[in-house]
């Protein structure tokens, strides 16, 4: 008997009970019905995304609701600084130059955090920048920006900033209010716990002041003004993937009851005991500003990492994320949000531990498991 266990960082295990409520009749979505399951999942993720924004939920992907904000934040004449430290990052500067918006993409290291102090620079050196577009948690590289901290300099100098929280909203602490980030987004198959098909939307005042501006370019299905118009009234403009919005509502009250600060510190808890396992390991860590949402594990040479992780997947249902582009083959990622708890991230590294012994890589039996029992003993 082999179960399967989700161990990537999107889409990531959905609990039973959701799954359920999901299999179950449901009405059609222009009723009453739906308004209100629309209104109830509407106001929970407010509450954990501790936001008074407007809130919006697209059928599609992080990326298509993305696509739209980046959009809709960007009239003819725009000009936006794009922070590209790995994957996804990388993807919003082809979405700006696909869409001919003016920009400049700002490269750094994989595994790296930008300094705020750079971001500062560029806006001072020039002023044409009218937004700034980074990633919270890079889910590529498990790396983690200071997204508080450039908040505070893009307000100040009276910029946008657009964040990609799709691996931090509901696993990381996050507040777009206070920290002024006037456009976050998310999807439903990371912290939320649901298959993927769903994307979410926060958006700030400043941000709707240009969308509203904006008749020179707009997205025709990713229409924000279009979203916001249906959304007073607990609807969407087009037709929803409404058993997800019904699953969503669902997934939201399960961590509301858990509490936010709960959630965060147990996701915290994981993704230390994690990367204290792959040190004692002999593995390592890759980033060097390291997310909580997901850990990105390095790969000694003695080990090859494709079949580690096809040892993981085929022996023991554990299925783990390799690198991406020039990281393939050296790292492997492994998720720690959503419908996963401490007694699942000790199964994990068990299993490491037995493929990279089945390898053949040497370390003593044990030590990540010890590690790991550790810091949940500090922490928990």
């Amino acid at each position: 008997m082999k179960k399967i266990r989700l161990f990537t960082p999107g889409p990531v295990s959905v609990p039973e009970e959701v799954q359920l409520e999901m299999a179950r009749p449901f009405a059609h979505h222009r009723t009453a019905w739906f308004g209100e399951v629309m209104r109830d999942c509407t106001a929970q993720l407010k509450q954990i995304l501790m936001t008074e924004y407007d809130t919006l939920i697209f059928t599609g992907s992080g990326t298509a609701t993305m696509e739209g904000a980046i959009v809709g934040c960007h009239p003819p004449g725009s000009k936006a600084l794009v922070i590209e430290n790995g994957k996804f990052s990388q993807r919003w500067g082809l979405i700006c130059e696909r869409f001919n918006i003016d920009c400049i993409r700002h490269q750094i290291a994989w595994g790296t955090a930008i300094d705020p102090q750079v971001i500062a620079d560029h806006l001072k050196n020039d002023p044409a920048i009218t937004s700034v577009i980074l990633v919270h948690s890079e889910t590529s590289t498990a790396t983690v920006c200071d997204l508080e901290r450039i908040g505070k300099i893009t307000h100040e100098a009276g910029k946008l900033l657009l964040a990609d929280c799709i691996t931090s909203a509901g696993a990381l602490p996050l507040k777009p209010d206070e920290w002024h980030v006037d456009v976050v987004i998310s999807g439903s198959q990371k912290a939320f716990m649901l298959p993927p098909g769903l994307g979410v939307a926060a958006v700030g005042p400043r941000a709707w002041e240009i969308i509203e501006q904006n008749k020179g370019r707009q997205s025709y299905y990713l229409d924000y003004n279009a979203a916001r118009k249906s959304a007073v009234k607990n609807d969407t403009p087009y037709t929803p993937a409404l058993t997800l919005i019904r699953g969503l509502c669902m997934t939201t009250q399960m961590l509301l009851e858990e509490g936010l600060e709960n959630v965060w510190k147990r996701v915290a808890a994981q993704a230390a005991a994690t990367r204290a396992a792959a040190v004692a390991i002999g593995m390592g860590v890759f980033s060097k500003s390291p997310s909580d949402s997901v850990t990105a594990i390095s790969i000694p040479d003695s080990l090859n990492e494709s079949e580690l992780r096809k040892t993981l997947r085929d022996t023991y249902g554990m299925h783990l994320a390799g690198g991406q582009d020039h990281l393939k083959g050296k790292i492997i990622r492994m998720s720690h949000m959503g419908y996963v708890d401490v007694i699942d991230t000790l199964g994990a590294i068990a299993a490491i531990e037995q493929a990279a012994h089945r390898m053949g890589h040497a370390f003593e039996l044990g030590a990540g498991l010890t590690a790991a029992q550790k810091v949940f003993a500090e922490r928990l």
